[in-house]
């Protein structure tokens, strides 16, 4: 039995943070029903990666919205309306990322959901939060890493701002709300009583740079520094970055510059032999190890570097990385299948319970493709 078996979501949510969160909710055993409009459904089913669909919805939505159900219902339609009023009073979750006033409007906000179900766990996403001066402008991943200063983390000293290539602030969104549902529900055992939970894009865009803007806060508001090449973390001292090798590049993280140069054979200047110049002389200390690392392969280094237990890294490519046996050994790939018998490889849960790894066949559903079964279990009509 999966943890959250026996717990029904209700996601009124869109694109990828909220419905990223009722993916893990339904992988750890939830039932997630999204509420979507008749006939198009929800717009990020048109939202696509390199064009890819499957069915009429993009491959990406099928991504975040896979062993879910769906029901079709018009907010603006009275009928419709009272139909989704008598799930929100049977269900125990439901989640929305409607612009502040927007569900106010529908007359779907916490205060009135309370009223019809007070055990309800509300969860809502938003792009700002619910005030300020930002708290309706539309919420986007690339605006808020933008906004940030989460841009100048990335890349090297030299390269404009440079936004993460994942939906980052989306999907650390995502994991929050299902913290904080999870938080909420287990309180409700204790009191009775449901509550409302808010995330928004941009806290979290903030909280997952923690460590840096502490950093910042605490340094005389001192700008982070990209290193001039090789870039991978903007406060961590040399040799911490990535090196060109004479096959392909390695990663090197935490290893004393003493015990790297000892292990490669090499004399440290004297200019860099005190550790408090790491930092400040990065650039440089980096640039007098790059020709040594571009005499030999990746594998030679790694050779050397691993019987040491040094942190390091070769750096695989997709092709590399999937086709791996230490990827196959973890098992993360899953095939799932449309209600229409189309197939498609994607990722599972990374969660395992008691040892068992979580796997769900069911795609995402089409819009409206459980309307008649759910009308007929929760006497709607």
């Amino acid at each position: 039995m999966l943890p959250l078996e026996g717990i029904t979501v209700l996601e009124f949510a869109q694109f990828m943070a909220g419905p990223s969160a009722g993916l893990k909710m339904a992988d750890l055993g939830a039932r997630v029903i999204k509420i979507e409009r008749p006939g198009s459904g929800e717009a990020g089913r048109q939202i696509a990666i390199k064009n890819l669909f499957i069915d009429e919805s993009s491959m990406v939505f099928h991504t975040a919205n896979r062993n879910k159900e769906s029901y079709a219902a018009n907010l603006k339609d009275p009928a419709d309306l009272e139909k989704v009023k008598k799930l929100i009073a049977r269900a125990d979750v439901m989640t929305h990322n409607f612009r502040p006033g927007v569900m106010e409007k529908i007359g779907l906000d916490f205060e009135v959901v309370k009223t019809i179900n007070p055990q309800l766990i509300y969860g809502v996403v938003s792009g700002y939060s619910s005030k300020g001066p930002w708290a309706k402008k539309p919420g986007q991943d690339l605006l808020i890493q933008s906004l940030s200063g989460f841009n100048y983390l990335n890349g090297n000293a030299n390269d404009n701002p440079t936004p993460s290539g994942l939906a980052t602030s989306d999907i650390f969104t995502g994991a929050h709300l299902v913290q904080g549902v999870i938080a909420a529900l287990i309180q409700r055992c204790k009191t009775g009583v449901g509550s409302k939970v808010e995330v928004s894009l941009l806290e979290s865009t903030i909280d997952i740079q923690f460590e840096l803007i502490t950093t910042y806060l605490n340094d005389g508001e001192k700008s982070p520094q990209r290193a001039k090449k090789g870039n991978a973390h903007a406060y961590l001292d040399a040799p911490y970055g990535i090196y060109k090798t004479k096959d392909n590049y390695i990663a090197i993280a935490l290893v004393p510059l003493t015990s790297l140069t000892k292990a490669m054979n090499i004399s440290l200047p004297s200019e860099f032999s005190s550790k408090e110049t790491w930092f400040p002389k990065r650039d440089q200390i980096m640039e007098f190890l790059s020709p040594y690392f571009e005499k030999e392969s990746t594998q030679y280094w790694l050779d050397i570097f691993e019987p040491l237990d040094f942190c390091c890294s070769d750096i695989y490519s997709y092709k590399q990385f999937l086709n791996h046996e230490g990827c196959k050994a973890l098992q993360m790939i899953q095939e799932v299948e449309t209600s229409d018998g189309i197939k498609m490889k994607t990722t599972r849960c990374p969660i395992r319970i008691d040892g068992e790894r979580i796997f769900k066949r069911k795609s995402a559903p089409k819009p409206g493709e459980n309307n008649a079964s759910i009308e007929k279990e929760f006497n709607l009509n």
